[in-house]
């Protein structure tokens, strides 16, 4: 698979798997393009990539705020750069006693995952209706979406609203064949997995914890041209813990 002539923005890219996916995209050859507001790890990535061949770019953006967004595209289209895939990866995971979560909480939660995913596609996705470009978008959801743990209200309902939303674009976007999509991870050990306990691994059916290159193989199937028959698809990437019945006998 390869991705020498596409150019791939993703949120979030700095740390955890959106690393992960800057760096096995610009393995493939593509031109990997970062937002996020971690400016010194960020930064760091990409000139790690550009030691080997000019691979990428780092932009700093709030994606909790609207004008930062189209300022950070507009700053984007300056530099010559055209995207031809978006991930939207960035996000907070936010845990807070139900009775508790007060509402600039929630907004913190809901702007930072769900509404830059909207925003950030809408900016790309006016571009490529622009430009002709058959665009793939692939948003990260999460398997928090169809199960809970406790006080998880408002990163539960960013991931079913990215859900939702994945499948309305892939709609509304589809008259400029362009393709959305989302992935919805389980448990992935972003750090520390040689750490992991036998119980951590064990109880998953695949046995074991999965890893940020599990997902980063899906982005890989979801953006290749290849697979244009596919969009809409949520695709659940957790070892099959969410299809495991769990009762005490």
């Amino acid at each position: 698979m390869n991705f020498t002539k596409d150019t791939v923005v993703i949120t979030g890219g700095s740390n955890g798997i959106g690393k992960t996916l800057v760096q096995e995209y610009a393995k493939k050859g593509a031109y990997v393009i970062i937002i996020d507001n971690d400016q010194g790890n960020g930064e760091k990535l990409i000139q790690e990539l550009n030691e080997h061949e000019n691979q990428g770019a780092f932009f700093y953006c709030d994606l909790r705020n609207p004008e930062s967004i189209q300022h950070t595209f507009l700053l984007i289209d300056q530099a010559n750069l055209e995207p031809t895939i978006l991930i939207n990866n960035a996000g907070v995971s936010y845990f807070r006693n139900f009775f508790e979560l007060t509402v600039e909480d929630w907004d913190n939660v809901i702007q930072s995952n769900l509404r830059s995913a909207f925003l950030c596609s809408q900016e790309v996705a006016k571009r490529w209706r622009d430009n002709g470009i058959h665009g793939r978008i692939i948003n990260m959801a999460s398997t928090r979406a169809f199960m809970s743990e406790q006080d998880s209200e408002s990163y539960a309902a960013t991931k079913g609203g990215i859900i939702a939303l994945t499948h309305s674009m892939a709609i509304s976007l589809s008259e400029y064949q362009i393709r959305v999509n989302s992935i919805s991870p389980g448990w992935i050990q972003t750090e520390h997995y040689e750490h992991l306990r036998d119980i951590d691994h064990t109880q998953h059916p695949s046995k074991r914890v999965g890893h940020p290159l599990d997902v980063a193989r899906a982005c890989f199937y979801l953006s290749d041209k290849e697979n244009a028959f596919v969009t809409g698809e949520n695709i659940v990437i957790d070892g099959g813990m969410t299809k495991k019945m769990i009762y005490e006998h």
